[in-house]
């Protein structure tokens, strides 16, 4: 026996065919709102940093993988004397995106500084680690020690020289009085160590830098700890909160460390942009950065950081909206 269908009235097929059509519209447009309704297209700039570090290496890389993924967008890699530099190019329109350090990201909101209101965050990316390079024979043990030295201590406007600074004042001494400090980056600092013209330098860096390790090839330094600072830091106020102990690994740079691990202080990257920026492009830049970690990784040892289940922790800064769409269209 056959069971008839139950008879549908023209108007009640009419209701379910445009109540399904609405459903359709909606899920369209969630796509498009998500995706954009064309591909990101046109010059793109990245501020990165000096040619030695890991910033301006890992924008390099990263520029490959744009390619693949954004073959009409032609991203340009914008050099930098560091952090806070990199957060004024970006918020003078010179540059598109950044990498910025967290707490130099705190610093330039607090000093109220053009544009901080409209800095956006990307992702977490990998952390910058503390390193106090000296000669391998040098007395220094601790940064106490560099009383009346030659200290490196990063170029003006960059975030190398903005914790150095802390963490002198941390071990009880003063920036322009106690040391003689030489404002250079880490594309000088490692030679002039190397010619006798510098005592010891600073740098705040993923790793590991290359500039350190070429200088570990032909010049026998050491590293000294920092991890004695880090209470005194934390005492100083709210930009300190975002630097923690850490640890390099013996394996950082194991011509230098002879299998010892070296405690230090520890500060996140992220990746920046501006509240005016194209939600499509910050969508695809976003999932592009998570995308290429294992293959940056390989080259650039810090990339091996960069978790989507820690990108989205980008204090101070907010997500762009496209990031956030991002992250939320690769919820589990």
């Amino acid at each position: 026996m056959v069971t008839a269908l139950p008879r549908i009235s023209g108007r009640r097929a009419l209701q379910v065919a445009t109540a399904a059509l609405i459903a359709l519209a909606l899920v369209a447009w969630g796509l498009l709102s998500m995706r954009g309704e064309r591909a990101p297209a046109g010059r793109v700039t990245l501020a990165t940093g000096v040619p030695t570090g890991v910033y301006a290496r890992y924008g390099e890389l990263l520029k490959q993988d744009l390619a693949n993924d954004m073959p009409d967008v032609d991203l340009r890699l914008s050099r930098s004397e560091g952090s806070i530099d990199n957060l004024r190019q970006l918020v003078s329109g010179r540059a598109e995106f950044t990498i910025a350090t967290a707490d130099a990201v705190s610093t330039y909101q607090s000093r109220g500084e053009a544009g901080a209101d409209r800095l956006r965050a990307c992702a977490r990316l990998y952390d910058d680690y503390m390193q106090l390079v000296v000669p391998k024979k040098s007395a220094v043990r601790s940064a106490k020690g560099l009383r009346r030295l030659r200290v490196g201590v990063g170029s003006d406007n960059s975030g190398v020289q903005l914790i150095t600074r802390r963490l002198l004042k941390a071990a009880g001494l003063d920036f322009d009085r106690d040391i003689e400090p030489v404002r250079v980056g880490i594309d000088r600092m490692p030679g002039l160590l190397e010619r006798g013209k510098l005592d010891a330098f600073f740098w705040s860096g993923g790793l590991p830098t290359t500039a350190v390790q070429h200088l570990a090839q032909r010049f026998p330094v050491r590293l000294v700890q920092l991890g004695d600072l880090s209470e005194a830091l934390h005492a100083q106020g709210e930009p300190t909160r975002y630097y923690r102990a850490a640890v390099m690994p013996a394996d950082a740079y194991p011509k230098v460390q002879n299998g010892q691990a070296v405690r230090t202080i520890a500060v996140a990257n992220l990746l920046v942009t501006t509240d005016r920026e194209d939600p499509v492009l910050t969508f695809d830049m976003t999932r592009t950065v998570i995308n290429s970690r294992d293959r940056i990784g390989r080259q650039v040892h810090a990339a091996q950081r960069v978790d989507l289940r820690t990108a989205v922790f980008t204090d101070p800064l907010a997500l762009h909206q496209g990031a956030r769409r991002y992250y939320l269209s690769v919820k589990p």
